[in-house]
């Protein structure tokens, strides 16, 4: 079996070049030699017709001239009988005496040409009555036109022959052309199977092959990101875990091994249940934004109130701007939506969490909601520390941590926001940030008021 493409391309190629050239030749020399045939007769024909008018002008001791005449023509052999089918003149005998004698007498008797069509020799007769001193004759021209076809066929099987030459040598220079490309694809693809998406490919051609090439361009340069997403999420992920983990083997080996009292042993357990459930959060963050991420997952629509579900999540969140001190702010218009009331529920205490836990004491929150149109804007406004602008276009990506938030006294772990970006995605939504270092940071979440299915 034949596994190379450039093989399979140049052996059809060439099959259908050999095909077509068979095929050709062999329809023009059918429609050819009729032809010729046809055009021959009908010469032949009026050149028996001159020959005669001739003939009768030069009867009288006229045969040089009428000689001369016939040996005008090359391919004919001329011959003259008269009325008792005596041959008067010879010229090139080619046809023999006893088979013309049945056709002489057609013609001689019953005044009616005579076409005889090519034999196996290639000779093509005509036979042609005329009267003569009141006495019918008759006029027979004999051509080989075997010769004219034999060179015919000789010069249509070289053009055969130059025609496959040409067109294999043609087929193997553009196969060379199509698969080449395909072959550095290959080789490309290859180099990033083993983990190389350094690999770029380039092209001016403008064809599905160009084509190709640029989404390959493309496909590398995605399949790159996502590589390095993955081992920047392997290694957040490790991190993550691995302080907590620190801690609380850190800490049972002291109660393992030190003597203390039970003060101090209250307040080890108690490090080791916070570094616990900790590790817990993380484990249901990073659950919840893998289902997010699933493309099955199916919303539960219903319809409620959003002020009400944004005043709730404040409340929920007390604990957390009470000990600040936070100046809490709600500007809500009364909203009835159809939306996923559990999953935006999580959207608010994610959004509302993360402002308190940038936003410095006495600081200031404000949570804004009101239509738009067919869609509804809920803005989140606070004045902590803000987010540098570099830093902005990453956030929402899982474990993303701007430099001013990497701070222990800051517990997160940087899920929060990648969780809020899948789930606004769900509802057909956007969620976008504007911040400034030192002045604080508002989050815009916009989202239709009724949410639909996506059609399949």
């Amino acid at each position: 079996m034949i596994k190379s493409l450039y093989a399979r391309i140049v052996i059809t190629f060439l099959c259908i070049v050999t095909i077509s050239v068979i095929l050709g030749g062999l329809i023009i020399n059918y429609f050819y030699e009729s032809h010729v045939e046809s055009t021959v007769q009908k010469k032949m024909i009026a050149n028996a017709e001159m020959i005669v008018q001739v003939y009768k002008q030069v009867e009288q001791g006229g045969e040089k001239t009428l000689m001369e005449i016939s040996n005008s023509f090359p391919f004919y052999a001329v011959q003259i009988y008269d009325s008792y089918g005596t041959l008067l003149y010879p010229g090139r005998t080619v046809m023999d005496q006893q088979e013309v004698q049945p056709y002489l007498q057609k013609v001689l008797k019953q005044n009616a040409g005579y076409h005889k069509q090519s034999n196996e020799n290639g000779d093509i007769t005509v036979g042609l009555p005329f009267m003569l001193n009141g006495l019918p004759h008759a006029i027979f021209i004999t051509t080989q036109v075997s010769i004219l076809l034999d060179e015919i066929n000789d010069l249509t099987e070289f053009l055969q022959f130059f025609v496959l030459g040409l067109g294999s040598v043609l087929v193997l220079i553009a196969t060379r052309y199509i698969v080449r490309p395909l072959q550095v694809l290959t080789r490309a693809t290859q180099r990033m199977a083993k983990g190389d998406f350094s690999v770029s490919l380039h092209t001016k051609r403008s064809d599905d092959i160009g084509q190709l090439t640029r989404s390959f361009n493309t496909m590398r340069a995605e399949l790159g990101r996502l590589d390095t997403i993955r081992k920047r999420f392997v290694a957040d992920v490790s991190h993550e875990f691995q302080s907590p983990l620190t801690s609380i083997k850190g800490f049972t080996h002291v109660l393992k091994h030190k003597p203390m009292d039970e003060q101090s042993r209250i307040r080890l357990l108690s490090i080791i249940e916070k570094e616990s459930n900790r590790l817990s959060r993380l484990c249901v963050d990073l659950l919840e934004l893998s289902s997010l991420e699933h493309e099955q997952l199916r919303l539960a629509p219903q319809t409620f109130r959003l002020d009400e579900q944004l005043r709730k999540s404040v409340i929920r969140l007390e604990p957390q701007w009470f000990i600040h001190n936070l100046d809490i702010q709600l500007i809500l218009e009364p909203i009835s939506i159809l939306a996923d009331e559990d999953k935006l529920d999580q959207v608010w205490i994610n959004i509302i969490g993360n402002s308190i836990k940038f936003t410095g004491h006495q600081g200031r929150i404000i949570v804004a909601a009101r239509k738009q149109g067919q869609n509804v804007l809920v803005t989140i406004t606070d004045n902590g520390i803000g987010i540098a602008e570099e830093d902005l276009s990453q956030i929402f990506k899982p474990f993303y941590k701007a430099d001013k938030a990497r701070n222990r006294n800051v517990r997160g772990n940087g899920i929060g926001l990648s969780i809020v970006k899948q789930i606004v995605d769900l509802h057909h939504g956007q969620v976008e940030v504007s911040s400034k270092v030192g002045t604080g940071t508002t989050f815009w979440v916009t989202f239709p008021q009724h949410y639909a299915e996506p059609e399949l």
